[in-house]
């Protein structure tokens, strides 16, 4: 009897054991419960650059995986390949400038696309020249060979509206060319001796520079202004229908925006590193530097009215506004403030 009794405690014990690892296992550090299977969500995003960093280190530092989010980010280049793979379902989410909401809107769709967190607030390009030069002024563009960005996205009205508001009129004073493809922009530029100037993104401006194919000689995004230049959209049917996984969604991003603000640009760098996988590390903290330092990365998710209005004024000066449209319209800030409240 006793023996049986001292059996049915070690089994009782060892029982106890194996309920408390198997809870442990089930929770996370902050002793919350960890979800028993994640949700799947897609993500287009309209280039690969390090301009999104927030984004790359929701993913790289389990930001989304907390919320329970299995996340996926595939590249779409150009802002009408991305906002075709949202409409069509290829995807659930997109990152891409908000202009792209206005014309999915202003051609009179059923089910428009919201704009629900912000990832970056002024222009992400700059302005890279063959030749080097120091002492740089914009007046020295005129009569340029000027390589442009595709008309009626977010890069070339911004460029359109910092080149006037330095006294030059891009398709007076330059010799303008806009109908390159997004993603054959910067090759075209270094293969061809018929362009002194181009607008690119980083981190590809800042690889030309190393290798002695083109020289930053100034950046559109400290002349911009706040812009709600790129971000996290989706369907308002699915927003309504997966209201819960938008707001993990956008808890995640906040987090990172966080931490993106609160830690160097070498830790930046180290945590994007794994989606930049053929880019110098020196280069990767060279171009976070600039972008946090000129305020490239939005502290939160809320997109403002008065970013709102900067960038239908910047589209009605580039003649690219098809109709305004109300701030409520097509941003949804409510997720953006729950999560920061919480």
């Amino acid at each position: 009897m006793k023996k049986w009794l001292k059996f049915s405690f070690s089994f009782l014990l060892i029982a106890i054991l194996m309920f408390s690892l198997a809870a442990c296992n089930n929770t996370d550090k902050n002793n919350t419960a960890k979800p028993e299977k994640l949700e799947k969500v897609r993500i287009a995003e309209v280039t690969r650059s390090i301009f999104y960093a927030p984004q790359y280190v929701a993913a790289s530092k389990g930001f989304f995986k907390d919320e329970g989010l299995d996340v996926t980010i595939t590249t779409t280049p150009g802002g009408d390949k991305t906002m075709t793979t949202l409409i069509s379902g290829g995807a659930d989410v997109a990152l891409v400038g908000s202009e792209t909401s206005i014309y999915v809107y202003a051609q009179g769709s059923k089910d428009p696309v919201i704009n629900f967190a912000q990832l970056t607030q002024t222009d992400g390009t700059f302005l890279v020249a063959k030749k080097k030069n120091d002492n740089f002024t914009w007046d020295q563009l005129k009569g340029a060979n000027f390589l442009g960005q595709r008309v009626g996205g977010m890069p070339q009205m911004v460029g359109e509206f910092v080149l006037k508001k330095h006294g030059i009129d891009p398709h007076k004073d330059l010799n303008l060319t806009q109908n390159v493809d997004f993603a054959n922009i910067a090759n075209a530029f270094v293969s061809s001796d018929n362009y002194d100037y181009v607008q690119l993104f980083e981190p590809t401006a800042s690889i030309f520079e190393k290798e002695g194919k083109g020289y930053i000689v100034a950046s559109f995004g400290k002349e911009s202004g706040h812009v709600p230049y790129t971000t996290f959209m989706a369907k308002e049917s699915y927003m309504k229908e997966n209201k819960a996984t938008i707001e993990k969604f956008t808890r995640a991003v906040y987090k990172a925006q966080q931490w993106v603000q609160t830690h160097s640009a070498e830790e930046i760098a180290k945590a994007v590193e794994p989606f930049f996988p053929d880019t110098d590390f020196e280069i990767m903290k060279t171009v976070v530097d600039r972008y946090k330092s000129q305020g490239s990365f939005a502290t939160n998710p809320i997109l403002d009215e008065e970013e709102w209005n900067n960038l239908q004024n910047i589209m009605k000066e580039a003649g690219s506004l098809p109709k305004e449209v109300d701030h409520k319209t097509l941003v949804n800030t409510d997720v953006a403030n729950k999560v920061m409240k919480k």
